[in-house]
């Protein structure tokens, strides 16, 4: 179906190219996918040259057009197919030997998948949380910066992502993740480190991550266990964060950060996460952190 433009005489033809554009900046603030149609190449008589688009969503709705007739139905059924196995296709098609279609000329036509920007949720606004914030902007994701403290949690630090000047934990109850999500756990407080971890390895993220040393990730990965993770679960957790280029100032440990994330977004080979060990811990230490959880327990 077309996009829908209000009444008659209201907005730009949904089958013009100012359309296409109106529908496609629409499109990407809600966060679509959907398959942009460009007529590359042109010989002969043909109904558009290139330079002209159509889009083509999800659900099946359009807007533009290139051309009509035999050519667009050729080009809504890649479309289709394109969005089932992503990424980009060319269709040529001589539009009289192979569509039937009167006109007489051939036509190029490319369509490439447009996915929304995927999403970084960085939990902190510390040191690091500053230049990760600033490179992953740069690098495509759509970024949100989440603390509590006002006078970190600004605008000015971080002027390229979305701050949220809310506890961690209530916006992440309230926050709708996908699973196409990254998230980044780098709060100034151990504690609040442990609460978003327990909620975010049972919520749909992509990739969790959390700034920390070894000695972190194993009196964790043991507080999880004891509070009823599995290790699939516990193994979800990327800690210590990062790519191992020997990272020291804040700068320099965004930059490895970043790399990790873009290989998880690429589908490139990353270091596996943490895996607890098979054997059990020292019976002291496990009867301590079911004491912990408990008590948490009673006193949420």
């Amino acid at each position: 179906m077309k996009e829908d433009f209000g009444s008659a005489g209201v907005g730009p033809d949904p089958r013009s190219d100012a359309a296409v554009w109106e529908v496609l900046q629409r499109w990407r603030a809600e966060r679509r996918r959907f398959v942009l149609a460009t007529v590359t190449e042109s010989r002969g008589y043909t109904p558009r040259k290139p330079g002209a688009h159509m889009l083509v969503g999800s659900e099946g709705e359009t807007a533009g057009t290139i051309g009509g007739g035999a050519i667009e139905q050729e080009v809504l059924s890649a479309a289709r197919a394109l969005l089932e196995s992503g990424g980009s296709a060319t269709l040529r098609r001589h539009l009289t030997q192979e569509l039937g279609m009167c006109c007489g000329g051939e036509m190029a036509v490319f369509l490439e998948v447009l996915e929304p920007a995927p999403r970084l949720v960085v939990f902190g606004a510390g040191y690091i949380a500053r230049p990760l914030a600033a490179l992953a902007a740069s690098c495509g994701f759509e970024v949100r910066v989440v603390d509590e403290r006002a006078d970190w949690a600004t605008a000015e630090r971080f002027p390229a992502a979305r701050v949220e000047l809310r506890e961690p934990e209530a916006f992440l109850h309230a926050f709708e993740s996908n699973h196409d999500d990254f998230a980044v756990v780098a709060t100034h407080d151990h504690a609040l480190d442990q609460r978003l971890v327990q909620i975010l390895l049972r919520r749909p993220f992509r990739f969790v991550g959390m700034i920390g040393s070894v000695p972190k990730q194993r009196k964790f990965a043991l507080r999880l266990k004891a509070r009823g993770y599995s290790s699939a679960e516990i193994a979800r957790l990327q800690t210590p964060l990062g790519v191992s280029i020997g990272a020291d100032t804040p700068e320099e440990i965004a930059v490895s950060v970043m790399a990790q994330l873009i290989a998880v977004r690429r589908g490139a080979r990353t270091t596996a996460g943490w895996t607890p060990p098979v054997r059990e811990p020292l019976a002291a230490e496990s009867a301590k952190l079911r004491i912990e959880s408990s008590q948490e327990q009673e006193t949420s």
